[in-house]
C-alpha cells in the first residue's frame, strides 16, 4: 500500500519542480480550427481507481466537463483489481447522473487494496444505498478489453481520446487482441483507426528533486505492459504524456475539500479524499492533468515538448528520445500555468452535478 502522503515516492520539499522549460521544449499548446470544430471530446477513461484518490478527482472532472458539453464519457475501464472498484465507479457515475456508462475491469491486472472504495457500501437509515449504483461487484462489470474493442468499433474514425491514468494493462491487452465477433480488426488496427489521441499519466522525463532516476508508479508497478504500449503503439496516433513532475507541481488544495463541497456534506468525492488523505493534505493532481489536457488541449494550461519517442527500461525508468516523426510529446508547465491549472481543476472537481445537462451517453 502506498504511503499516506506521497504514494508515488516524492520528498516533501519538492513543491514546484524544474518543469518551466525554455526554448523548443516550452511550446505552448495552441488551439486549432480542427479542435474547435470537433464538438465534445469522445473519451474513454482508463483508470486504476483503487489506491490514490486523484483518480476519483479526475473522474469527477470528466463529469463536470461533460455537464458543460465539452466531452462525452463513452466508457470507463479499470486497470487494477478490487472487488468494489466497478461498483464505486458506477456510484460516482450515478451521482453525476450518468448511471449507464459502461464499466470494464481487467482480468490480468494486479490486485490493490483501497482506503475509500468501501464508501460504496454505505447505507442510509432506511437501508438504501447512500450512493446508489447498479453494479454490486466486479462480476457485474464487463471485460475491459471487450468493452474497449466495442467502444472503438462503434466510434467514428479518429474520434476517440483515450485517457490512461493508471497501469497500461488494459491498453496492452487491447493492442494484443485479435479479431472477434465485435470487430474483424485487431486491437492494434482499432487503435490506429479510431483513436485520435492518447493522454497518458506516466513516467518522469527529468529529475524529481535530486533523484535523476525516478521510477514512476504507473510504470514500475507493471513494467511489461507499459513496455508493450510504447513499442506496439501505432505511430500515427499521438501520445501526450503528463509525467510525475506535472501533478506534483499542481496540488489539489485542502481548502477546497473544506469549503467547496458544502452543498453536499456526503459528496462521495469529498468523502473519498478525506478517507485517503485526511483534511490536512494538498494532494498532487497527477491524473487530473491528463484529463485537463485531453479535453482542453488548446487553452494554454500547459506547454508541449518537441516530438519524440518514449522508451521504458527494464527497471521502469522512462526516457524521452527526440525524434521529428515520433508519436510522443510530454507536458511542460510554468509556475503561472501551474496556478491556473490548480484553480481550474479545483473549480471543475467541486462543481455540483448538473443532472439536467444535455450530455448523457445513455440518452
Amino acid at each position: 500500500m502506498m504511503p499516506r502522503r506521497f504514494g508515488r515516492t516524492c520528498p516533501l520539499f519538492v513543491l514546484v519542480l524544474n518543469i518551466a522549460f525554455t526554448g523548443k521544449e516550452c511550446v505552448v499548446a495552441q488551439p486549432t480550427g480542427q479542435d474547435a470544430e470537433r464538438g465534445p471530446v469522445q473519451v474513454i477513461f482508463d483508470t486504476d481507481i483503487t489506491g490514490d484518490v486523484d483518480d476519483v478527482l479526475a473522474l469527477a472532472m470528466l463529469h463536470t466537463l461533460a455537464d458543460r458539453g465539452e466531452c462525452d464519457l463513452l466508457a470507463v475501464t479499470i486497470s487494477k483489481r478490487h472487488p468494489q472498484a466497478a461498483a464505486f465507479v458506477d456510484a460516482i457515475n450515478t451521482f453525476y447522473g450518468r448511471p449507464d456508462i459502461p464499466i470494464g475491469i481487467s482480468t490480468t491486472a494486479p490486485p490493490r487494496e483501497s482506503r475509500y472504495l468501501s464508501l460504496v457500501d454505505r447505507r442510509r437509515p432506511d437501508g438504501t444505498d447512500q450512493y446508489p449504483h447498479d453494479l454490486r461487484d466486479d462480476s457485474d462489470a464487463r471485460d475491459a478489453v471487450e468493452l474497449l474493442r466495442q467502444t472503438l468499433a462503434d466510434a467514428d474514425d479518429h474520434s476517440v481520446c483515450l485517457i490512461q491514468v493508471g497501469l497500461a494493462v488494459n491498453t496492452a491487452d487491447l493492442l494484443d487482441s485479435k479479431p472477434d465477433r465485435i470487430s474483424p480488426m485487431t486491437g492494434h488496427d482499432l487503435v490506429q483507426q479510431k483513436l485520435r489521441l492518447a493522454s497518458i499519466m506516466a513516467g518522469a522525463f527529468g529529475p524529481v528533486g535530486s533523484n535523476a532516476r525516478h521510477l514512476e508508479a504507473n510504470v514500475k508497478n507493471h513494467i511489461e505492459s507499459m513496455q508493450q504500449l510504447v513499442t506496439r503503439w501505432p505511430q500515427s496516433v499521438p501520445r501526450i504524456w503528463s509525467d510525475f513532475r506535472i501533478g506534483i507541481a499542481a496540488k489539489y488544495p485542502r481548502r477546497s475539500i473544506k469549503n467547496d463541497f458544502r452543498y453536499d456534506s456526503d459528496h462521495p468525492v469529498r468523502q473519498a479524499y478525506l478517507r485517503y488523505n485526511g483534511p490536512d493534505h494538498d494532494r498532487p493532481t497527477w491524473d487530473l492533468t491528463s484529463v485537463l489536457y485531453a479535453v482542453r488541449p488548446g487553452d494554454g494550461y500547459f506547454g508541449l515538448s518537441d516530438r519524440g519517442v518514449v522508451e521504458v527500461q527494464d527497471d521502469g525508468f522512462t526516457t524521452f528520445r527526440p525524434s521529428a516523426d515520433g508519436p510522443d510529446r510530454y507536458l511542460t508547465m510554468s509556475k503561472p500555468q501551474a496556478h491556473r491549472v490548480i484553480e481550474v481543476q479545483r473549480s471543475l472537481v467541486s462543481q455540483p452535478p448538473n443532472l439536467n445537462a444535455p450530455s448523457r451517453v445513455a440518452d
